[in-house]
Formats: C-alpha cells, sequence, structure tokens
C-alpha cells in the first residue's frame, strides 16, 4: 500500500475541525499527524480522539504549530484571518500544502498567502464544496450573458454564530458576477443598506446577509430585471461537503508546483 499523505488539521476542537479529524482518521490515502489549538485551549495535552468523546487514537493536541507542521506534508485549515497567516509561513517552511478554507481576509491578509504560495502548493477558496464550485462557474456564465438591464443580488445566510459577513462563498459568487461582467467588485458592491439610501445603483452588485440557528449554508444569486427574474442557488445540509473538499484539494495538491491555487483547479473548472 502506498504511503499516507500526513496531514495536521488546525482548530482540532471546532465543528470543522472535528469533522476533518474523524474523516482523515477513516481514510485510506491520509494520516492524521497533528492536531493544533490555540494557545491555553482547555483541548492541549488531550488526545484528540478522547476530547472529541470517542476513543484514543495517539495524537495530542498541540499548541505549538512550529513542532507539528515540521512533521507535516499538508495543512487544513479553518481558522482566522491572523492564525491562517501564520500557519502560511510554516507551510511554505515546511514545503507543506497548505488548504485554506479561513474566510475574512484583507487585501493585506491576501498578500501574505500569496507571498507563502511561492515556496509552497496553497489551494484557498471560500467554499470547497462540488456544487458551491459549479455555482460559481455558472454565475459567471449567466453574468457574462446578461447585460446591466439585469440586477445581481447575492443572498447568503449561516447560523448565528458565523463571525463574518458576507461570506467567503458569497464574495467568490460576487467576484464571479463582476468577472463576468468584465468590472470590478471592490468598485461595485454594494454591502449595506439601511435608512433613505436613495435608488439601486445601475450596474452594482448587492450582499445580504442572513444569520440565525443552525443554517450550514445557503447561497442564492438573484438576476432581476423588470418583468423577470432569474435565480441561481446552492443550499448546504450538511458540513461533511466541505470538509470531503478539503481532503480532496490535499490530495490533488501532492504533486503539484507552489502556487496558488482554487476548488476550481482541483475540480478541474478552470
Amino acid at each position: 500500500m502506498a504511503d499516507l499523505l500526513k496531514v495536521v488539521v488546525t482548530g482540532a476542537s471546532g465543528r470543522m475541525g472535528q469533522t476533518l479529524v474523524n474523516l482523515i482518521t477513516a481514510s485510506e490515502k491520509l494520516e492524521l499527524v497533528g492536531a493544533l489549538e490555540r494557545a491555553n485551549h482547555e483541548w492541549v495535552g488531550r488526545d484528540i480522539g478522547v476530547a472529541m468523546g470517542g476513543k484514543e487514537i495517539g495524537i495530542a493536541v498541540s499548541e505549538d504549530p512550529i513542532e507539528v507542521i515540521a512533521n507535516a506534508e499538508a495543512i487544513i485549515d479553518f481558522t482566522t484571518p491572523s492564525a491562517t497567516i501564520e500557519f502560511s509561513k510554516l507551510a511554505a517552511q515546511a514545503r507543506a500544502t497548505h488548504v485554506i478554507g479561513t474566510t475574512g481576509m484583507s487585501e493585506e491578509d491576501l498578500e501574505k498567502i500569496k507571498a507563502a504560495s511561492f515556496h509552497s502548493v496553497v489551494v484557498r477558496a471560500g467554499n470547497m464544496s462540488l456544487g458551491v464550485n459549479l455555482l460559481v462557474a455558472l454565475t459567471k456564465k449567466v453574468a457574462a450573458a446578461l447585460d446591466d438591464e439585469f440586477d445581481i443580488e447575492i443572498i447568503e445566510a449561516h447560523h448565528k454564530n458565523k463571525v463574518d459577513a458576507p461570506s467567503g462563498t458569497a464574495l467568490m459568487l460576487g467576484e464571479a458576477a463582476a468577472s463576468g461582467r468584465g468590472i470590478s467588485l471592490t468598485q461595485s458592491a454594494d454591502r449595506g443598506r439601511d435608512g433613505i439610501i436613495g435608488a439601486r445603483n445601475k450596474g452594482s452588485i448587492g450582499f445580504a446577509s442572513i444569520r440565525g440557528g443552525d443554517i450550514v449554508g445557503k447561497h442564492d444569486v438573484l438576476f432581476a430585471s423588470n418583468g423577470e427574474q432569474l435565480t441561481l442557488s446552492h443550499n448546504a445540509t450538511d458540513r461533511n461537503i466541505f470538509a470531503r473538499g478539503a481532503l480532496k484539494a490535499v490530495l490533488w495538491g501532492k504533486d503539484k508546483q507552489p502556487g496558488e491555487y482554487d476548488m476550481m483547479d482541483v475540480l478541474g473548472l478552470n
């Protein structure tokens, strides 16, 4: 049997982290070699399997990313922008594939990720599901086909504990729509409406965010003109779809040259 690919999971106590741990330990192609958490987290020092309420698997949760990542071939990272930047530096030093599902990063953060990608494979996506990435591709095609008589609105819904808005997926969809139109999302995005704001600016791309309950993720792209509307939609009901996409990205990145990629590359949609 071929050697298993050695993977580290960051943010191991989170919902995505635990899902990834379960899928990796069940995989016939991947080996969990590390589980990271922030300093002084209550899980640090405990076996990750036991901390998750299961049996011991021989991997202790660590707060030392330098030591853990040095032994890894790949890192899966759904954490925070500041943590992701630090992990990207260590991944570059280890020449490890860095799969990033972290959202809410600034332009400055993205420049740092780009710098790291000169030394390692970086696969970064606001959403790693197959369906969402197909939705991104369709959004670009429809935006290119319809002129600016069709207003574009992106409506996203997530659970009440999500900390950033619009979601990373919504911004992916906005970028796709802007690219299809041949315009800049930075210049055309309308990310907040409140009070007497006047009529909608022609050609703008609007965003609306809903937060509540345990919604995993729902995204609609509305193209609305006088007399007709077209809606492209994706509804996630199982968090495992994002984790499975991350594992696919890890395996895809194994033999690739250093550089910055996304799930469209992984899925062969570019």
